[in-house]
């Protein structure tokens, strides 16, 4: 298994090599600032709710179901929703058996989805935080190998292949705005950036982990509630991610609910993009003020989850 001291560029461009045969390699799409009434130069939208399972996760997934011994009984995964739909999705894929834990604040797109691929789905608990108990359980009676949501190497490795394709889709965007839950995207893409990229983060006011553990210096425990709870409201970051965040998340901001939604609002009504809440968070401080670049500072948005029904098409 991979070690925390290298998740590092080149590994990352390793593991894109063995992941890159079972995943998109999601779009970027420009538009104009001053189509969503902001000042400023293009934007740049990395799409990641295009990735199979509509979030980025089946790359950490795929890195660690093709890189890790794998038991006959399977493997177990804790989640909001997103790991555990990308949990299920690469194990189906590879003919491996899963168990998802979720908790009940999890949306019935991501309950629906994860059933979809065949796992085997228990849905207790109030928070992540009781999911992830409940599989550590799990995995230490059956044996099962335990795909970590963020807190893995391997997971991380995977997340950070976002950022490779970003860099080489939109060489011009010199900061990256990502959210963040328990910070393995965040962690990942800073250990390939390594300073390379300007990279700020976005939470939830109601979900400030990784805010509350760069003033605390350290992961601490944080509020985890919002709109966004089933995707950025872990108990803590992770151990792995926050050392990478000291170095490279060059600063983190905060947005309210009602800036998430309007950011959802507007990527549909610009883009047509259906964004679930965590995954419109990063525009969000963009949208909001939140985060305000310089006049020619150029921006890349990872909008990194769409599992969602916030769109009825039986209504016309």
């Amino acid at each position: 298994m991979a070690e925390a001291a290298e998740i590092t560029r080149a590994a990352i461009d390793a593991i894109h090599l063995v992941i890159t045969p079972y995943l998109r390699e999601t779009p970027v799409v420009m538009a104009e600032a001053r189509d969503f009434g902001l000042s400023g130069g293009p934007i740049a939208f990395k799409l990641e709710l295009l990735q199979h399972a509509g979030s980025f996760k089946p790359r950490g997934a795929f890195a660690n179901l093709l890189t890790r011994a794998v038991p006959k009984v399977g493997v177990v995964a804790a989640s909001g929703g997103n790991h555990g739909a990308a949990v299920a999705f690469a194990a189906q894929r590879l003919g491996i058996p899963a168990r998802i834990f979720i908790p009940e604040v999890a949306s019935p797109a991501k309950i629906a989805q994860i059933r979809s691929y065949g796992a085997e789905l228990v849905v207790e608990g109030a928070r992540y935080a009781d999911a992830l108990a409940l599989s550590e359980s799990w995995a230490a009676r059956s044996g099962a190998l335990q795909i970590h949501a963020y807190d893995q190497p391997e997971t991380l490795l995977g997340q950070g292949t976002v950022a490779r394709e970003l860099a080489v889709q939109a060489p011009r965007a010199e900061t990256w705005l990502v959210a963040v839950g328990g910070g393995g995207l965040i962690g990942g893409m800073a250990a390939w950036s390594a300073g390379r990229y300007k990279i700020v983060a976005v939470e939830p006011e109601s979900a400030p982990t990784l805010h509350m553990a760069r003033a605390a210096g350290r992961p601490v425990e944080a509020p985890a509630g919002g709109i966004a709870a089933d995707s950025l409201a872990p108990k803590q970051v992770g151990a792995l991610m926050f050392p990478l965040a000291q170095r490279y998340v060059a600063d983190s901001v905060l947005v309210p609910d009602a800036a998430i939604r309007e950011a959802q609002r507007a990527l549909w009504r610009v883009l047509r993009v259906v964004a679930e809440p965590g995954g419109a968070a990063a525009f969000a401080a963009l949208l909001s003020g939140a985060y305000q670049p310089a006049p020619e500072e150029r921006v890349g948005v990872l909008v990194c989850g769409g599992n969602t029904v916030a769109v009825d098409f039986e209504r016309t």
